[in-house]
């Protein structure tokens, strides 16, 4: 089975050369989890109806596997109200998912510069965001050259960061991020183009141990 390679550092936690690598994700030497946690993902699984946008290339499907089976119940009311919603016409501003405690946050937004945007990851809440329309660029940051500069607040955490070793991806209508606690980040960044203006669809799934 193929892995992407932004996902090859899943399967390096155990390997000798890995020591000074590079790290954008959680990692984990077992080669047969991962890849069932991938094909699990890829088989769309996970949708419930939901047929809008597939998982970026950066999602961790580990992560992502073991979240859904833990915590069914929101993944299933998310994606069920991603299906069922205008994502393009429904008022900008906080939402509730009936039945959950779930609020998915409407925004219409601007990229910025890359210098004004802060880093952040969560320990309690998975970021689910959906760039519905315009492009909106995120920063992933690099572990080993990252250091928190902050303590947790009440669920966000900061970094300095090697912006040389930040990798750096296009959100478009066709795909969602998801950002688990080792997925550092920072998001809209101006992208390439003339137009930074950006709806997003922003939930908050909450993040089991």
């Amino acid at each position: 089975m193929n892995i992407k390679p932004f996902l090859l550092s899943l399967l390096l936690a155990s390997a000798p050369i890995a020591a000074m690598a590079e790290v954008y994700t959680r990692q984990c030497d077992d080669k047969a989890k991962v890849e069932l946690a991938t094909s699990w993902m890829e088989s769309g699984a996970w949708r419930n109806g939901f047929e809008k946008a597939a998982p970026h290339e950066t999602v961790n499907p580990l992560d992502f596997y073991e979240q859904y089976s833990k915590n069914k119940e929101q993944w299933d009311a998310a994606f069920k109200w991603l299906k069922e919603t205008d994502l393009l016409t429904i008022p900008a501003g906080k939402h509730p998912i009936e039945g959950t405690t779930l609020v998915v946050s409407v925004e219409d937004s601007k990229n910025g510069p890359l210098e004004k945007r802060g880093t952040e990851s969560h320990r309690q809440k998975i970021d689910f965001q959906y760039a519905v329309k315009g492009i909106e660029r995120f920063g992933i940051i690099d572990h080993e050259t990252s250091t928190p500069n902050c303590e947790y607040k009440p669920d966000v955490i900061h970094y300095d960061y090697d912006v040389d070793k930040a990798r750096f991806y296009d959100s478009t209508p066709d795909k969602f991020f998801l950002f688990f606690p080792e997925d550092w980040h920072k998001a809209k960044i101006n992208n390439d183009t003339d137009n930074q203006d950006i709806r997003v669809i922003v939930i908050k799934i909450d993040y089991v141990e």
